[in-house]
């Protein structure tokens, strides 16, 4: 491919690669190497990867026979808590397992619809913070200020997309993991409802908040990732609504007139102040949704003292996915911090009792949609804060920092809604902006219709990060 070519496919993203290579414009060679290529240029700045998978890679686009998949030919970066054949899982960890024997099941369904995972991308050790810094494998850069953080857990995932190194790359959310790199770096970033994603062979992480999805520039790339991904097997614990139909067909179709409940409200048990940047792309957020139609509500959920709930299941979770490594002395000293938290804080008898209440706290947030479609909230309370996070600090700073950064999103894991990330313009610091839409259980067709609706109103993909 020439130069101009390269550039016209940087930054084209999975639907419109993957109909190149359906209609024979493209090799799926051509893409790997083109990708090859940009991380061997921008990774050395942004430090998105933990290995890449080039030979292998190369090999998959040789082989492939069939282009009729929904993401034939795709070049696509795993986050570091998905097994992968013949590769290791580390988490961010200096100490990890033997190489998988076997692709996880997200990653079956998505080499199944013909995508090539190309590297695996850097997380914080055991996926615990909004940004992404490890002993193991270093800090990793935000490529709309290198200063700054691409967010956390799927800091390496988000970095890697925004930077046009790959174009969409898998992540995960136990407490807003993919919706956070999502907004810092100017993505789109569904959390599917509990279940919408097999998390097999890992079976529930963290006490089931954890879940699996995509990032992705455009809100029909991130549509297309989860028609991929998306499906259970038998032994998932969490069976979400049944969805038949085609994701990326809803988010190329107006939404009906929607009830739309608006809140910055931050949830008890918090402490965070939303800049003036982030409230004002809410307030214009809301504003254009009025002007489309919708009806707007000022409304917030009941949260009561959720976020307590979450912070005990999130520290049990990180204790006991702790307990599962190789060699947890290996651990660095936060980690260890907060495992150790996990186990005094929250014996077996507590772990019970929290997941004995969950159904209660949720159908108590759930009884907003009752009366409204969707909920819209700011993602983050301000712009990408420092690259390093409060990295190697201690574990009652780093809470506190996590906690004035990211105050909305974890009391959906908890609940286990879908919601999305959402790009909502520059701040003054030139860094993205976002807003959360929050449906109900299985609602992932109707938040998608309503992004593509802002999408189409407010077009975000041609801004490129100042990198490459």
């Amino acid at each position: 491919m020439t130069a101009t070519a390269d550039q016209q496919l940087e930054f084209a993203g999975p639907a419109a690669l993957s109909q190149l290579v359906r209609s024979r414009e493209v090799h799926p060679r051509e893409l790997v190497e083109l990708c090859l290529r940009r991380i061997e240029t921008l990774d050395p700045h942004v430090n998105a990867f933990r290995t890449t998978m080039g030979e292998q890679a190369l090999a998959d686009a040789d082989s492939m026979t069939s282009f009729d998949g929904l993401l034939a030919g795709v070049p696509i970066a795993v986050k570091d808590d998905l097994p992968v054949a013949g590769q290791h899982t580390t988490r961010g960890s200096r100490t990890y397992w033997s190489p998988a024997h076997a692709d996880a099941e997200a990653i079956r369904r998505l080499r199944a619809a013909g995508a090539i995972p190309i590297g695996i991308s850097n997380v914080p050790e055991l996926t615990i913070w909004p940004w992404t810094a490890s002993d193991a494998n270093g800090i990793t850069r935000n490529p709309w200020d290198l200063s700054r953080t691409p967010g956390g857990s799927s800091g390496g995932s988000a970095a890697a997309v925004a930077a046009g190194m790959v174009p969409a790359a898998t992540g995960s959310d136990g407490g807003g993991s993919i919706r956070i790199p999502a907004a810092a770096c100017g993505l789109v970033g569904m959390k599917p409802t509990r279940g919408r994603v097999s998390t097999q062979p890992m079976g529930e992480g963290w006490l089931g908040l954890s879940v699996f999805g995509a990032l992705t520039r455009t809100v029909r790339d991130s549509a297309l990732m989860l028609d991929a991904m998306h499906g259970a097997t038998a032994t998932d614990t969490n069976v979400p609504p049944p969805f038949t139909g085609s994701y990326t067909d809803a988010a190329a179709t107006v939404p009906p007139r929607l009830r739309i409940a608006i809140s910055r409200k931050v949830p008890p048990g918090q402490i965070a102040k939303i800049s003036r940047d982030q409230r004002d792309a809410w307030e214009r957020t809301g504003r254009l949704l009025e002007e489309l139609g919708h009806e707007l509500v000022q409304r917030t959920p009941a949260y009561g003292m959720a976020m307590l709930e979450f912070v005990q299941m999130w520290l049990r979770g990180i204790y006991e996915e702790s307990r599962t490594l190789p060699d947890p002395s290996k651990l660095e000293r936060l980690s260890k911090q907060m495992a150790g938290l996990g186990r005094r804080l929250v014996p077996p008898r507590r772990r019970a009792q929290l997941l004995a209440n969950r159904p209660a706290t949720t159908a108590r947030i759930l009884a907003l949609w009752d009366e409204v479609d969707v909920l819209m909230t700011p993602v983050l309370a301000t712009t990408a804060i420092a690259a390093e996070g409060a990295y190697g600090r201690s574990a009652p700073v780093a809470i506190d920092r996590s906690g004035r950064f990211m105050p909305f999103n974890p009391i959906f894991n908890l609940t286990g809604q879908p919601a999305i990330a959402v790009p909502a313009g520059f701040g003054a610091d030139g860094l993205p902006l976002s807003v959360q839409l929050v449906g109900r259980h299985g609602a992932e067709d109707t938040l998608y219709s309503l992004a593509g609706q802002i999408e189409a109103a407010r077009p975000w993909g041609d801004r490129r990060p100042p990198i490459g």
